[in-house]
């Protein structure tokens, strides 16, 4: 049974598996910008929460919003002097090209804020029916006060909070804290209204497009841990309004931090790493194994050591099974081996709460346990703990491929095997010499050479 942690009680809570769809939603990107590793740390982590649940038998409809009505995407575009609408489309696109590059595979349906103008101006409609939303001069605000619940998911006291609280050059709000659900004004990136030609606030745009996909409740809802407050709690507030249902959504989850040097990332601290600049240096690969090596909810503080220690870890992975294939029959082909317990701790370490750091560790576990045996092992035994890696490591995303050597690497390495047999060794490390020049190593086992990228 998988116990999610859920951050409303602050406990686990057990997802039973059922024959109904769990419904899932997590925040997807403003497009004002390109992605950044921020972005990745929790695409990547809910795209494995995502895998791992239907590879367990959950059918899981992942849902995530496209953010393309916002006061940002109207800043670039007056800077650039073109339309909100070409900003948004352009890094919309770049955006689904850095997802496609770092494997986040299990989205079911992306859905753009602007394709559910009507569903907002509805849901903002019953709002003000109710008595839960007002009308300045300036746009439709939603009335805190009336909504005795506000905070309950961030654990914030209000009455500290006032007192600071920017109170965006309106003074008709009722309350500092009051939030904007429709923004008058006659921008490009705007809409007619019953109550006047604007565009959207953001946490409504959120709860039109879920109340729309998966009704006024549903299974579990993602996102990183600076939407708790106030996006996230906004998001409560008005669908549990319209609705009159509680809980909105049974489950919240929130990914940790990504931090650069144990800084938050900046344009002005010039550590602002976009997922583009990361893929010119580094795999795929990399950057999912490392967030991956982090529990979801814990930060992530990124630098050269933590990286390095990701390449020589996944070449660690990449050496164990690359060694398995060249393992030839022998013993008869007969598996008595077992990868069992392993499993066990990979499954149970997955259901607490998708622990993919200690789930990982059972796999290295298992690489450990065989280093000293690999060459004992049989060609059915070397496949059957090779399809055990491959699947584990498949759920987290990652994709092992056996190097592409050059012919010219490979010639040398066959001449120098031959050599090698003749005990001409002089010869054979001059040749082993030209084929690290050439960017290989090889390294001489029982099963043969084998060779890998330097």
């Amino acid at each position: 049974m998988v116990r999610i942690y859920d951050t409303l009680s602050e406990r686990k809570v057990e997802l039973k598996k059922t024959d109904k769809q769990i419904k899932m939603f997590v925040c997807g990107p403003t497009v004002y910008d390109y992605a950044h590793l921020g972005h990745a740390r929790t695409e990547v982590a809910f795209d494995v929460i995502a895998r791992y649940l239907r590879s367990a038998g959950y059918d899981v409809f992942y849902l995530e919003n496209i953010t393309d009505v916002d006061d940002k995407i109207i800043v670039r575009a007056v800077n650039e002097k073109t339309t909100p609408q070409i900003i948004a489309k352009r890094f919309e696109r770049e955006f689904l090209k850095d997802m496609k590059a770092i494997k986040v595979t299990s989205v079911s349906k992306r859905a753009r804020a602007s394709s559910f103008i009507k569903e907002i101006q509805n849901q903002i409609q019953r709002l003000l029916d109710k008595n839960f939303a007002y009308k300045t001069s300036s746009g439709i605000y939603f009335d805190i006060k009336k909504f005795s619940d506000y905070g309950k998911l961030s654990k914030q006291n209000l009455d500290e909070l006032r007192p600071g609280w920017r109170i965006e050059l309106d003074s008709e709000k009722k309350d500092p804290i009051d939030f904007a659900l429709w923004k008058f004004g006659k921008e490009e990136l705007s809409w007619p209204s019953p109550w006047g030609v604007g565009r959207p606030g953001w946490h409504i745009e959120d709860t039109a497009i879920t109340e729309k996909i998966f009704g006024q409740q549903y299974d579990l809802h993602g996102g990183g841990l600076d939407l708790k407050f106030p996006h996230h709690e906004s998001e409560i507030a008005q669908q549990e309004s319209v609705s009159g249902k509680k809980p909105f959504v049974r489950i919240w989850m929130h990914s940790g931090f990504l931090l650069v040097d144990g800084e938050k990332m900046s344009k002005s601290l010039n550590n602002f790493i976009t997922i583009k600049d990361f893929l010119g240096k580094f795999s795929a690969n990399v950057l999912r194994f490392l967030i991956i090596s982090s529990h979801y909810r814990s930060p992530i503080n990124y630098n050269d050591a933590v990286v390095r220690q990701v390449v020589s870890s996944m070449g660690t992975i990449e050496d164990f099974l690359g060694k398995l294939n060249l393992i030839k029959l022998k013993n008869g082909g007969e598996i008595n081996i077992s990868a069992g317990d392993y499993e066990n701790e990979f499954i149970e370490s997955m259901n607490d709460d998708f622990n993919t750091p200690q789930a990982l560790a059972a796999v290295f576990k298992l690489i450990n346990d065989y280093q000293d045996k690999i060459w004992k092992l049989n060609k059915a035994e070397a496949q059957y703990l090779k399809n055990w890696i491959t699947e584990k490591l498949n759920l987290f995303g990652l994709i092992i491929k056996k190097p592409v050597i050059p012919m010219e690497a490979k010639k040398l390495i066959k001449e120098r095997e031959k050599l090698r047999m003749q005990k001409k060794f002089n010869e054979s490390d001059l040749l082993r010499r030209r084929i690290e020049s050439l960017g290989y190593n090889v390294e001489d086992t029982p099963a043969g050479p084998f060779y890998k990228p330097c």
